[in-house]
């Protein structure tokens, strides 16, 4: 039989953030993360050292999404990802390699498939709305009227 000790003091372990929390961390903007959420990221890479490496992989390709840098930048940061110990990291930059030529455009050209992406996302939610509800000629109507 075991006996609890009456004057043992508690173990003090610092709480796990969860994955999610973490996640969170990394991708969010540095500019709207709080002083708590600051001190938790400067202090995940002490518990674990791969996070070190994905933080700064990650910030830098999110720099250079935000500031389309194009694709010098990006091949530096792609051979670097295929580089690490990150498994996740290194799958994405080989799927970037794979259709190299749309991610370049993307990241260099100032057109973007935004209002069609919009437009397809409108009569999508227009077509669940009406689903079970009105045959195609109705279905055509709306989207028209509503353009």
């Amino acid at each position: 039989m075991y006996r609890l000790r009456e004057n043992a003091k508690p173990t003090t372990r610092l709480p796990v953030p969860k994955v999610r929390e973490v996640t969170g961390l990394i991708l969010t903007h540095p500019d709207h993360r709080s002083e708590a959420q600051q001190v938790l990221l400067k202090e995940l890479p002490i518990r674990c050292g791969e996070l070190d490496e994905a933080c700064d992989l990650v910030a830098r390709f999110a720099s250079i999404i935000v500031n389309r840098r194009g694709q010098e930048e990006l091949e530096r940061w792609t051979a670097d990802a295929e580089a690490s110990t990150l498994p996740e990291l290194r799958g994405f930059a080989t799927g970037l390699r794979k259709d190299w030529d749309a991610v370049v455009a993307g990241l260099t050209l100032r057109w973007n498939s935004g209002p069609v992406e919009g437009h397809v996302n409108r009569i999508k939610m227009l077509k669940r709305q009406m689903f079970g509800r009105a045959k195609l000629d109705l279905l055509r109507k709306c989207v028209l009227l509503a353009a």
